[in-house]
């Protein structure tokens, strides 16, 4: 078996321990479940982007309220909300 070390700052490893005993795990093993996704997935598990504090613009904003809207076509529903009340309207 390998060992893999990693360095971080004290506070965020106090806090990586905490919120990962809160979900029932250790710490090494919420990283090799990272691991391990990242092979089911080839690639990073999760959506790599800049963080940035702008605001979409009007066109992205616009194409969310249409995806939004567009939810219940074809039998969808945006949350589980939507569907338990089409089910009641019926």
């Amino acid at each position: 078996m390998a060992t893999i070390q990693i360095s971080v700052d004290d506070s965020m490893k106090a806090a990586a321990d905490s919120l990962f005993a809160s979900l029932g795990l250790d710490t090494s093993t919420a990283v090799r479940m990272f691991i391990v996704a990242a092979l089911e997935n080839d690639g990073i598990p999760f959506a790599v982007i800049r963080n940035s504090d702008r605001k979409p613009n009007a066109e992205l904003r616009e194409a969310m309220e249409d995806i939004r809207l567009g939810c219940n076509l074809h039998g969808q529903f945006c949350n589980a909300e939507e569907a338990v009340r089409s089910l009641l309207e019926d």
